[in-house]
């Protein structure tokens, strides 16, 4: 029924919600065994049938739309049906509500699942590539770690900085956007099982939800925990704040990529008439005209999948938003959405780390040639001759196209020795290094 009543996007509900179901219906199966509403034969009949869904191996019997019944009940009844027809197979007759559901909702295992799928992922499939391309750049700081060049503020010249600290601070964005995903798993724990239809807990005998979500962190090692109580799963049925703050930690991991993105294309820009300070791996062709063209390829592959995982988080937020009551009607596509910006930043941050950051080279000279030139240098000047005589300098330097040090020697009493020193970009790069 529910196939026919949404053919909408012709795309199922992201498969790792399913998964996250049948795990959670064998975990409550077991539950309920052990509290006695449930036989020991349909406790066994469900386990292994819940398992190989888990294991993705009835993937193609879960073909429900992603914009279905906004509780995700269609696809919580296609689980359960699924399950007992495979439990069947068992000589065992297992209902799907009576047996498979008991002591369950979709309002609280959906929601659930949704928290228990979106914090795999994260930990998973996300969490390592942000460490490993956060560990190339660190390298590449350490192979530019002497390379001077140019800073730029406002895309103008600025003081002189070192290449490799330009790639640790990269790194460090990164690493920081890997700690909200951290935090993000850490709410993403507190599930809202055992409130059944509206928090309360109908039909869902003492005990249930911590025996359950106990199991189940035992298994998955994630910070798991049940709701405290009808309104702490009032909290998490009705409101869904915890899958808006997964999208703002994911969206953070978007910015971060961006700045790495665009910083590097930036400056790997020419060869000939751009900045040229970085040389990109070539990955493919460039142009379908332009011979041996090299573009920024994974930089542009990057700032896209921010693109849509920023569209995603404003799905997130807007649907998260919209809990009325006792339920929110938008879970499906806030798993979609977030699944789908776990998966994209999580291979996007792989292919960064290993096809761009581990391929970057220096065009040391280049570097050079822009810190030996940009007008900035007369920073250093000023603790000897003040703001003013050096922004003098600068400016007829720049109007008279000489250089820094010639038109420095004219206007002051310094002495070349004074002049060179103030004006050598490395030291200005590091100024309290010893």
């Amino acid at each position: 029924m529910a196939i026919d009543n949404f053919p909408i996007s012709g795309r199922p509900l992201d498969v790792r919600v399913v998964h996250a179901l049948a795990m959670i219906k064998r975990h409550a199966a077991a539950t309920n065994v052990e509290l006695g509403v449930l036989d020991g034969a349909l406790g066994d009949a469900i386990a292994p049938a819940a398992r190989a869904i888990e294991a993705g191996e009835h993937d193609e019997h879960f073909p429900i739309d992603v914009y279905q019944t906004g509780s995700g009940t269609s696809t919580n009844m296609n689980v359960n049906e699924v399950i007992a027809s495979l439990a069947g197979q068992h000589d065992v007759s297992v209902h799907p509500n009576d047996d498979v559901n008991a002591s369950q909702s979709s309002n609280d295992t959906v929601p659930s699942a949704i928290r228990l799928a979106v914090a795999l992922a994260m930990r998973d499939e996300l969490a390592p590539t942000l460490l490993a391309l956060a560990d190339e750049l660190r390298r590449a700081g350490d192979r530019f770690a002497e390379v001077v060049k140019a800073g730029r503020t406002h895309l103008m010249d600025a003081t002189p900085v070192m290449l490799g600290d330009e790639c640790a601070s990269w790194a460090i964005m990164i690493e920081q956007a890997g700690g909200d995903i951290d935090h993000a798993v850490d709410v993403l724990g507190e599930l809202p099982l055992g409130g059944t239809a509206v928090g309360t807990g109908i039909n869902c005998p003492p005990g249930f939800a911590e025996g359950v979500v106990a199991s189940l962190a035992g298994e998955t090692d994630l910070p798991l925990r049940a709701a405290a109580g009808t309104p702490g799963r009032m909290s998490h049925q009705g409101g869904q704040g915890a899958l808006a703050t997964a999208s703002g930690a994911l969206r953070g991991v978007a910015v971060a990529i961006t700045k790495v993105a665009n910083d590097v294309r930036l400056l790997s820009s020419g060869p000939a008439t751009g900045l040229g300070e970085l040389r990109l791996p070539s990955l493919q062709a460039g142009s379908s005209i332009m011979p041996g063209k090299v573009n920024p390829v994974m930089c542009e592959a990057a700032n896209q999948v921010a693109a849509r995982v920023f569209g995603n988080d404003v799905v997130v937020g807007y649907a998260a938003s919209q809990g009325i009551l006792e339920l929110n009607t938008y879970l499906p596509v806030m798993a979609d959405a977030l699944l789908e910006s776990v998966t994209l930043l999580a291979n996007v941050s792989r292919l960064m780390g290993d096809k761009m950051v581990a391929g970057l080279e220096a065009d040391v000279e280049q570097c050079r040639r822009h810190a030996d030139r940009t007008p900035s240098l007369t920073t250093a000047l000023n603790p000897l001759i003040g703001y003013d005589a050096a922004a003098a300098i600068t400016k007829q330097a720049i109007a008279e196209g000489r250089p820094l040090a010639e038109v420095a020697a004219e206007q002051t009493d310094l002495t070349d020795e004074q002049i060179s020193a103030a004006l050598d970009p490395a030291p200005m790069a590091r100024p309290h290094d010893t």
